[in-house]
């Protein structure tokens, strides 16, 4: 009896840190291959990267996919090995991904989006989108991570208001955005388990004085090669309540994204979210 058909991937921001993790991780899978990866064209401060082979360029045996530049091509089946791709996993630019999610919906591909800082226009794109196409945005594809913020927003609903609510972000030296996509997720769970507006409870990191009660405070940390580490800590007087997870290997987001990819190409269109994929419920 044949086995199961192996979902077919579009990699966008294939010679990044998370886009070679998910290229060797996909190496091990039987139930996904990488047909077609994009990358921005050469910017001339990189060692270019258009036209080499993602498996050489991941440290792998070749794969037979040449990493390109135009989207819509290998959406269409027309780049890479020349297959069409059932979901696509981008791991870009905040810049691009409203272009981005725009050209899966004119592809009628399905569209996971690991890539954070987005802002507005990404949202509105990925609510046009997900008319058309199941779509996935998540800041962090890790299923410690979803489990987290699930815990965090039960513990929000059951402490009493005078917990003070921080978030402790730390990254490598060189992530660009601060805080994290993680932390302002995990930020907006502690937000609404408490039934209250996030952004209005966000306290700024440079705050002086005294702390404002009831807000939200993130503190942050970029140094070395932390891979991402997150705490909420819920404070009271006499007592703190810590929840938190620790990544120690970038594999485990390749493999989570792997996974999330895999449910979501199978999706009716619709907005989807890593707690859909796990199907986790947060307990009242």
């Amino acid at each position: 009896m044949a086995g199961p058909v192996s979902k077919k991937i579009l990699l966008v921001g294939a010679s990044g840190r998370m886009g070679l993790a998910i290229t060797r991780a996909a190496a091990e899978s039987r139930q996904l291959r990488i047909v077609a990866a994009v990358d921005r064209p050469d910017d001339g401060v990189r060692p270019p990267v258009q036209g080499r082979d993602l498996g050489t360029l991941a440290g792998l045996a070749p794969l037979g996919v040449a990493v390109g530049a135009d989207l819509d091509a290998a959406l269409a089946g027309a780049a890479g090995n020349g297959e069409t791709p059932d979901v696509m996993i981008d791991f870009s630019s905040p810049a691009s991904t409203a272009a981005h999610l725009a050209a899966c919906a004119r592809a009628h591909v399905a569209a996971l989006v690991g890539t954070t800082g987005l802002g507005a226009d990404a949202e509105a794109a990925a609510q046009s989108a997900a008319a058309r196409v199941p779509v996935l945005i998540a800041a962090n594809t890790s299923v410690g991570v979803t489990l987290l913020a699930e815990l965090v927003r039960a513990a929000a609903r059951a402490l009493p208001a005078e917990f003070d609510i921080e978030i402790l972000d730390a990254h490598h030296r060189a992530k660009v955005d601060a805080p994290s996509g993680t932390a302002l997720a995990l930020g907006r769970a502690a937000a609404e388990g408490r039934g209250i507006d996030h952004d209005a409870a966000r306290l700024p990191i440079d705050r002086n004085g005294p702390r404002r009660e009831g807000g939200i405070g993130y503190s942050v940390v970029r140094a070395g090669d932390i891979v991402g580490e997150h705490e909420v800590v819920f404070a009271a007087a006499g007592e703190r309540v810590v929840l938190g997870h620790i990544a120690t290997d970038r594999t485990i987001f390749a493999r989570g994204a792997l996974r999330a990819a895999d449910w979501l190409a199978i999706q009716s269109p619709g907005r989807y979210s890593m707690v859909d994929f796990l199907g986790l419920k947060t307990a009242v």
